[in-house]
């Protein structure tokens, strides 16, 4: 199979949102740019087309996807009695990188939610995105790689790993915020934070007061549990190098990386003048929306340097940190050095 390639530009844009939404609605499969990541789109309400984004993927099974909106009604339309709170929520975060868990109604494909009685909701605030889904209706739509790769950033990050897979791809620039959405359950007694993102917990405590951290947010899920959101359970994001997540400040990372032989520094910029083995930095650890910006893409990088080990400077667990650390740690395989 060709892997079809939208463009945007020099007037091409009505015909391409047209071309996507047509596939979709034919039950087939499209990459399309949201603020966070690249998502690899199939209408929400078909199994077969779900079928296919698994397989392209090579997703496990029982890995719930979320669903992608463009207005309210179609939240009511797929959620069951939706809480007040998710009202609140909705009027906050969206349209943005936010992600509500609610009770489903049968609208949805079986094999969305992998089993569960609940979906993961929401609405992108890229209008490419939401132009389409506009045309298409309610798009089921992990991100656009092969599982368990970091995640994709860009167009090209999806043909790399998934061209001749797919039916096709919309060409766009590179996503704001670099990692998935922030994804929250309100299907319970307690919100209960799932998934850290750009949304941070001192953004949601306004609104959810009562919030609590699920303890897989940084650490790995006990075996045979089942997961209610994406990006939970399975190692993720991962380089084929082997890769540790390390607890430090900037002295103290410099002088451990610089004692391993064939490895490679992944850093803050202001780490890397202390460093004299291979580095990649990957933005600022004062700024760290730019770690989310940049993290998936020098993570891409790791395995054209040949070594035999990749040490990633650790960034804070508070704001946007959150969500690089849960990130990391699963790029990590949970191994983490303190120093």
């Amino acid at each position: 199979m060709i892997t079809e390639k939208l463009e945007l530009s020099g007037g091409l844009y009505e015909k391409s949102i047209e071309k996507a939404a047509e596939i979709l609605k034919s039950g087939g499969t499209v990459a399309i740019p949201t603020e966070t990541v690249y998502g690899l789109a199939a209408c929400a309400n078909s199994d077969s087309a779900i079928k296919k984004v698994f397989a392209a993927k090579g997703r496990p099974q029982d890995n719930p996807l979320i669903v992608h909106i463009s207005d309210m009604d179609m939240l009511y339309e797929i959620a069951a009695n939706v809480p007040k709170q998710a009202v609140k929520c909705a009027e906050k975060f969206w349209p943005g990188p936010f992600t509500m868990v609610l009770k489903k109604t049968d609208k949805i494909a079986d094999s969305v939610s992998r089993g569960l009685d609940t979906v993961a909701v929401r609405m992108p605030a890229n209008k490419v995105a939401c132009d389409i889904i506009r045309k298409s209706g309610p798009l089921a739509a992990p991100s656009a790689n092969l599982s368990g790769k970091p995640s994709p950033t860009s167009a090209k990050h999806v043909i790399d790993d998934l061209d001749g897979k797919i039916d096709a791809v919309v060409m766009s620039g590179s996503c704001d915020y670099g990692v998935e959405s922030t994804v929250v359950s309100l299907d319970g007694d307690t919100p209960r934070l799932l998934r850290p993102g750009a949304v941070t917990v001192e953004q949601l405590k306004e609104i959810l007061p009562d919030i609590i951290i699920d303890k897989a947010v940084l650490a790995q899920p006990e075996s045979g549990s089942k997961v209610a959101s994406p990006g939970m359970k399975y190692k993720h994001y991962a380089p084929k190098t082997e890769t540790y997540l390390v607890e430090g400040n900037s002295q103290a990372f410099a002088d451990f990386v610089n004692s391993k032989k064939n490895s490679l520094a992944v850093c803050f910029y202001e780490d890397s003048d202390k460093i004299i083995i291979n580095k990649l930095t990957y933005g600022s650890g004062n700024k760290e929306i730019t770690l989310a910006q940049q993290i998936f893409s020098v993570l891409r990088e790791v395995d054209n340097y040949g070594v035999s080990a990749v040490y990633v400077h650790a960034p804070s667990k508070s704001g946007v940190g959150l969500a690089v650390y849960n990130r990391l740690i699963r790029a990590a395989s949970f191994r983490v050095i303190s120093l």
